[in-house]
């Protein structure tokens, strides 16, 4: 196997791993974030009705700007973003999912984006 499967492997189940123990509910949803070489994606699911609440990426019109999107700054702005987006649809908590993705980086830049603009988790 070549290094970006096993790559992939090893997140497939840190994933799996993650979502043993996390589950959104009507009352605190996920805030599951997907993290691909060029943009970032993030939605708030509650996972009992099956349903994604909200969502964001660096691919909306209302995103970041016209700047780069597979940066921090891009990531921090869905961040804002996804946050804003939740208070409109009346989530104030979330339950972070970081996707197998190592806290660090975008992946942080945006949770923590999130947290300063009134997102609790």
């Amino acid at each position: 196997m070549d290094k970006q499967s096993v790559k992939a492997t090893r997140r497939r189940r840190r994933r799996v791993g993650i979502r043993k123990r996390i589950a959104g509910t009507p009352d605190r949803p996920r805030l599951s974030i997907y993290r691909s070489l060029n943009h970032i994606y993030c939605q708030v699911i509650d996972d009992l009705q099956g349903k994604t609440l909200v969502s964001a990426s660096t691919r909306d019109k209302d995103a970041a700007g016209s700047g780069a999107t597979g940066n921090v700054a891009a990531a921090a702005g869905v961040g804002e973003l996804i946050a804003q987006r939740a208070k409109a649809a009346g989530v104030s908590k979330v339950v972070f999912d970081r996707g197998g993705f190592q806290y660090h980086g975008r992946i942080k830049a945006l949770a923590d984006a999130a947290r300063k603009a009134g997102l609790e988790f």
